[in-house]
């Protein structure tokens, strides 16, 4: 446990996961948990299957074998729509965001679940959707105090160095309010100084919101600082599951990033 911290129960596990694309095995036989609070990281070389896991776990893949429980609840698969109004967001390893629009209205985006008025009352902005608008916005201007990132919210996201627009990407799955967040591959890309930031980010996330986060990450100092726990794949098995420190001293894991020139 990386911070010392008290985790809650279990909030997702996902129990012999097998996916195939035709005839490639993406994921085979995958089990591992992710309790309340935890910094929960997935590693791997490239091509072991981390993306096909988290799109499986947020419902966009359907896996052939194997079932998921979210909070109690035990299904064969998820469904995108499902997961987002259960609370599960996510990013993505390439940033998918609205290149045109602010920081501001990019982040908003993610409060589109949030919106419960009445499509019409929204568009001419009357009554209850006009105050509902407010608090949304009241809590997107939070997160832009949060991620620190007040200078750049009228700014058009495609004007923005890589490591902010990773930042903004985060805070639009933020807004979503989500207690399970998955983050593809946040520090990709980024120099040291933007990894340190987005290092930090992610620990306040967890700590001051509670957010339990599962992340894909290649940096080992990275993963060894910041995960309470490490599930390693390669080849779509998993290969090693435990602390930091246990991962770091496996031989297969060892074997599995230095033996193997595909990293």
């Amino acid at each position: 446990m990386a911070h010392g911290r008290q985790f809650g129960g279990v909030l997702l596990s996902v129990e012999d996961i097998s996916l195939s694309f035709g005839g490639v095995r993406a994921l085979e036989n995958v089990s591992f948990d992710v309790r309340e609070r935890e910094i929960r990281a997935i590693i791997g070389p490239n091509g072991a299957g981390k993306s096909s896991m988290l799109n499986v776990v947020n419902g966009f893949y359907h896996p052939q074998d194997g079932v998921i429980t979210y909070k109690g609840k035990t299904r064969k698969q998820m469904r995108t729509h499902e997961a987002a109004a259960q609370g599960i967001a996510r990013t993505f390893q390439n940033i998918a965001l609205f290149k045109g629009m602010s920081t501001l209205d990019n982040i908003m985006t993610g409060r589109n679940l949030k919106m419960r008025k009445n499509f019409l009352l929204q568009a001419w902005h009357l009554g209850p959707a006009r105050r509902e608008e407010i608090a949304n916005r009241e809590s997107v201007e939070r997160i832009i105090d949060f991620l620190e990132i007040q200078a750049i919210r009228k700014t058009p996201v495609g004007r923005l160095p890589y490591g902010l627009q990773k930042r903004v990407e985060l805070g639009r799955a933020l807004a979503a309010e989500p207690e399970l967040l998955l983050l593809d591959e946040p520090m990709a890309g980024m120099n040291t100084e933007e990894k340190e930031d987005m290092c930090r980010f992610i620990l306040d996330v967890n700590d001051e919101f509670g957010t339990t986060i599962v992340l894909i990450e290649h940096d080992m100092s990275v993963v060894m600082d910041i995960s309470d726990r490490v599930v390693v794949l390669n080849y779509g098995r998993k290969i090693a599951d435990g602390t930091p420190d246990e991962v770091r001293a496996n031989q297969e894991v060892i074997d599995a990033y230095l033996g193997v020139a595909r990293n």
